[in-house]
């Protein structure tokens, strides 16, 4: 059977629209360069939006059962010990990023995925990139190199006493060094943080945190023909408010949206109407994702930023009290 869409890249942003489309009749082909599903990134916070677009999927249910809600964190300042409690209405979980692939994985008919595919050259049909932050096709369409945000993050998979994991993966480095640095830099916190001394070497990576320029978003064009990007391919941004994967996820709900009301309306993909379509969705989303990318660059900058009386203030008597509690409702 011919696939009307062809999607680049089987991470969030490519499996969840291809499940949308598959329920209103349009048949989807998902190319993924690796030879199985990525885990790159082992462990990922939903917030209650990203639980909404997986509701439309129909898998929240599934995932739900796994893992519990967290309405209360605790912030700690790194020079003054002093500890913040931050509450929320809504609770966002923490999922384990390869259980999620799978679980999408599994909505969508056998041999959707081609794995150990990459694309060589892009001709006009349609086909949406989701194929990370150093999309080609973004490339193609004429987006910019994402820049460095300055700041990087080491992540790996370690076990506490209790049972709540620190379930994170990067891709480079040396694995040994990193363990160093992390055990180095967490010396002075409470003794169960130096777990991490039995993290499983091969999970221990290092990356630098990339994002996108927010107006690249607003002034390029995100779209052309039948050609469209989403997830990290359009908005890459830095962790700092954990909606990278929720905005993933918002890309598939809007995007399927468009294209399911024009298949619906025609009975087949036509490619007029599919370049409207995408047209619709990139209207929709750039100012959202624009939006995600800054708040997210701001939050780590307040975060970060250093012990400056004014940058404490802003941290501890806005951010965390106001801003932060609004971003994780």
């Amino acid at each position: 059977m011919k696939e009307d869409v062809v999607i680049v890249g089987a991470g969030i942003a490519g499996l969840a629209p291809a499940i949308a489309l598959k329920r209103v009749g349009v048949q989807a082909l998902v190319l993924e360069k690796t030879h199985e599903l990525r885990s790159t990134g082992a462990a990922l916070t939903l917030f209650p939006n990203a639980w909404s677009a997986l509701h439309t999927r129909g898998v929240s249910k599934k995932l739900k059962a796994l893992y519990k809600p967290y309405k209360t964190r605790f912030v700690t300042d790194v020079s003054s010990g002093v500890v913040q409690e931050v509450s929320t209405k809504a609770g966002p979980r923490g999922v384990h990023r390869k259980i999620l692939l799978e679980t999408l994985a599994g909505e969508l008919p056998t041999g959707t995925i081609r794995f150990s595919t990459k694309i060589s050259s892009i001709r006009t049909h349609t086909d949406r990139g989701c194929d990370g932050v150093h999309s080609k096709v973004a490339q193609w369409l004429g987006l910019s190199t994402p820049v460095d945000s300055g700041r990087g993050a080491v992540r790996g998979l370690s076990v506490f006493p209790r049972g709540h994991g620190l379930d994170e993966e990067m891709k480079s480095g040396d694995p040994k060094l990193i363990q160093k640095n992390v055990l180095e830099s967490f010396a002075n916190d409470p003794a169960v943080f130096l777990d991490v001394r039995h993290s499983d070497l091969s999970t221990l990576t290092w990356a630098p945190l990339m994002f996108r320029v927010p107006w690249n978003l607003i002034f390029r064009k995100l779209s052309k023909g039948n050609i469209t990007v989403a997830g990290d391919a359009m908005h890459p941004m830095t962790p700092d408010l954990g909606q990278g994967g929720a905005a993933a996820l918002e890309d598939a709900v809007v995007l399927c949206r468009h294209i399911g009301n024009s298949f619906h309306e025609h009975g087949q993909i036509v490619s007029g109407e599919v370049t409207k379509a995408l047209e619709l969705y990139v209207k929709e989303r750039k100012w959202r994702c624009a939006g995600l990318i800054l708040g997210s660059y701001l939050s780590g900058r307040v975060q970060q930023g250093g012990s400056r009386w004014y940058t404490k203030y802003l941290r501890d008597t806005i951010f965390y009290k106001f801003l932060y509690r609004r971003f994780m409702d």
